[in-house]
């Protein structure tokens, strides 16, 4: 089991910080960026289904129970987690220490085109400021990017686990 766990963890975890790196061009385009790294998240966790497929049928002999993969799966998914916390750590510490600037930005821009008024605005800009100084402590910013991607594996996890459970073939006596 931990052999399935690592190999399809460390290729999910690959993917993810592979396509992360591939995604940074579109960082600017704020609305655009978030659909193309949710995708990107969907297609790393897809191994959670074929590391649970995997273990099913290789090791359980072709069946395996909702939370023996839900097991399997949730270990792939922290794997690929952490891959992805690491690769935006580097990323935002040492090549996009302005992205917080620029997202900052660009919300205030949205709330003025919104109207918001003046106190609104600034009071979003003082709750962007504390968190702009949050964000710089990495085991806050390390919390934060954990949130982005689990919740969808955590989904993935759960669909695979339902998916590919399968009791196993009851013996018939003659």
């Amino acid at each position: 089991m931990k052999k399935i766990i690592l190999v399809f963890g460390l290729i999910s975890g690959a993917i993810s910080s592979t396509l992360m790196i591939a995604t940074i061009p579109f960082a600017d385009r704020m609305g655009h960026s978030l659909f193309v790294g949710y995708a990107t998240m969907v297609a790393s966790f897809l191994l959670v289904y074929f590391g649970i497929r995997s273990y099913r049928d290789n090791v359980g002999a072709g069946s395996i129970t909702f939370g023996k993969a839900f097991a399997i799966g949730i270990c792939i998914t922290l794997i690929s987690c952490v891959f992805y916390i690491v690769t935006w750590e580097i990323i935002y510490f040492n090549f996009m220490h302005d992205f917080l600037d620029k997202y900052n930005a660009h919300i205030i821009a949205k709330l003025q085109e919104s109207g918001a008024t003046a106190a609104a605005i600034q009071a979003k800009m003082q709750e962007m400021a504390a968190f702009k100084k949050s964000y710089e402590n990495p085991f806050f910013n390390a919390a934060v990017t954990f949130v982005e991607p689990f919740p969808v594996g955590l989904l993935i996890t759960l669909i695979s686990s339902a998916i590919l459970r399968k009791k196993p073939i009851a013996a018939t006596a003659a």
